[in-house]
């Protein structure tokens, strides 16, 4: 098991090129099975994710071709309809195969997902509206299996705005008989990018981006050619290790449009940022201003930025109060922030951070994904020996060549096997 070494002190200044999004290429990869044929998408990360959404994928017959960063996607002789817990139990977002599958095949046999350990996050929204398009499903030892004869269109109204439930009805819907109105649906930047690809294949999809889509099914799709958007958490990541650091980085790909809550919040403690024609400058202020965060869905505040604008926080002047509104248990890496000098209280939904001049080095666990980062953060600003995050798989997840692009900007850090 792998284990990143950091040692602390160094100002980040550089350029720093973005990945394509995690969280948007693993709805587009798992759109490739509504449409049979050679599919062409570009801007793949690789990411450990990537590669059990692949894995996957190949047991069903897809087959799957790198080239320099775009990945052939040949979807023609899919046969199988299940994902096995083997791999679905590493990876919450295996749940995005339903809808395609049921579109493609009318069966479906997948097991209920694993993945971060940062709280519920029940898939009853998928199957709720699944259920209101004619499927049928029932639970037998751990796996959802569901079937259909013709799916149709439904009025749906998601009792909160889910992004991996918006996408996958709106996988399952573009082939559906009528029309289907999705309400309350997810805002997030990866919804737009799924339904432009969708559009690629001759889907009819209005709405993305508001809280209501409107899908007018269709009997047929086709292939399509589609990149991937930049990576906006890994664009925020580095803009908080910018501030953090008192650095300066140019973040090329970055789209502000897809972090203003983000860079609202960076300008209100003392960073500079502006607009490049690569993307955007990020330079860290002097004094570090406390600021308070509440969590929400697009275009609030991204919970996957909250661990790291928390460890940001930890060495700001003043106390600032941050608030998870969108999973109830994201504040375990609270514990790893204490070991290294962190004064953070936790009360509920809330955690009040009093900032503090420096933070210590220490041997550290990462607990998820993105508490991977911040914990990585608080490791770069921290000057006096060496910080050491244990298992970095997680990071592995959602992060390509992280240590590298740190390395690039300056960082002093490294990877070893624990």
């Amino acid at each position: 098991m792998d284990k990143i070494i950091i040692e602390g002190g160094n100002t980040l200044k550089g350029k720093v090129k973005l990945s394509g999004a995690k969280n948007a290429a693993l709805p587009v990869l798992s759109a490739c099975i509504l449409a049979g044929g050679h599919h062409r998408i570009q801007r793949v990360p690789a990411l450990r994710d990537i590669r059990t959404i692949r894995e996957i994928m190949s047991g069903m017959g897809v087959i799957f071709q790198d080239d320099n960063g775009t990945l052939l996607v040949n979807s023609e002789g899919i046969c199988e309809k299940e994902a096995s817990y083997d791999l679905v139990k590493t990876m919450r977002a295996s749940i995005l195969l339903l809808g395609p599958l049921l579109a493609r095949l009318g069966k479906a046999r997948i097991s209920l997902p694993g993945g971060c350990a940062i709280g519920a996050r029940p898939v009853n929204l998928h199957l709720k509206a699944l259920a209101a398009m004619g499927v049928d499903m029932f639970l037998d030892h751990g796996y959802i299996n569901a079937s259909v004869d013709n799916l149709k269109g439904a009025d749906i109204f998601f009792d909160i705005p889910t992004v991996t439930g918006t996408e996958n009805i709106m996988m399952a819907a573009v082939r559906a008989k009528g029309k289907t109105i999705l309400k309350n649906a997810a805002k997030e930047p990866e919804i737009i990018n799924l339904a432009d690809m969708l559009r690629g294949m001759g889907a009819s999809i209005e709405g993305d981006g508001t809280d209501t889509i409107v899908i007018n099914g269709v009997s047929e799709l086709g292939t399509v050619e589609h990149t991937i958007i930049p990576d906006r958490i890994e664009a925020g990541t580095f803009m908080m290790a910018a501030t953090m650091n008192r650095g300066e980085i140019e973040i090329e790909g970055c789209q502000p449009d897809h972090l203003t809550a983000v860079i609202k919040k960076l300008q209100s403690v003392g960073a500079k940022i502006e607009a490049t024609s690569m993307g955007v400058l990020v330079k860290g202020p002097d004094i570090i201003k406390s600021v308070d965060i509440k969590t929400m869905p697009f275009p609030g505040f991204p919970t996957d930025l909250q661990a790291q604008f928390m460890a940001m926080m930890c060495i700001a002047d003043g106390s600032s109060v941050i608030k998870e509104a969108v999973f109830e248990n994201r504040f375990i890496h609270v514990n790893e922030l204490q070991r290294m000098g962190a004064d953070i209280v936790v009360d509920g939904d809330k955690a009040i951070v009093r900032g503090k001049r420096n933070l210590q080095a220490a041997q550290v666990m990462a607990t998820d994904l993105r508490a991977s980062a911040s914990l990585i953060l608080a490791g770069l600003v921290a000057g006096d020996g060496r910080t050491e995050v244990s298992r970095i798989y997680h990071l592995d997840r959602g992060y390509e060549a992280f240590e590298d692009k740190f390395r690039a900007l300056g960082a002093n850090m490294w990877r070893e096997k624990a």
